[in-house]
């Protein structure tokens, strides 16, 4: 009886129970590119991963307006820090073959982004009050 609970309980887990991305694995997998998010089934954003572990992120709606930042591993952690907001917002990041998968980890039900597979669109950036 405890082989069929535990057999069930192994079958019941979910992806998440997969070791999080290292620093080292995140950085290899994001160097030099840009990556398009979906949640919830809509595209959310995207981000591009420059040298020294910057970033440049926009949210996909509709303004095209990027924001600058860093990241770093903080207690298994990928935490970015951008301009506009100082303080650390921490992701788990784990890899799939259909890409990858975060999870917010700074609330309880965080939000998790899913990575939209090849993707060819470009990032624009056109900044706050562009146009007339």
């Amino acid at each position: 009886m405890k082989q069929l609970i535990l057999i069930l309980s192994l079958l019941a887990a979910p992806a998440w129970a997969q070791d999080a991305m290292s620093a080292a694995e995140f950085e290899a997998y994001t160097k030099d590119k840009t990556l398009f998010f979906e949640a919830d089934g809509r595209r959310y954003g995207v981000e591009e991963y420059l040298p020294d572990r910057r970033v440049r992120w926009s949210f996909l709606d509709g303004r095209n307006q990027c924001k600058d930042g860093i990241w770093y591993e903080q207690a298994g952690q990928i935490c970015f820090v951008y301009e506009d907001h100082p303080g650390p917002q921490c992701w788990s990041f784990y890899e799939s073959p259909q890409g990858l998968r975060a999870k917010f980890e700074n609330e309880p039900d965080g939000r998790i982004l899913y990575e939209l597979a090849d993707s060819d669109d470009e990032m624009l950036c056109l900044g706050p009050e562009v146009g007339v």
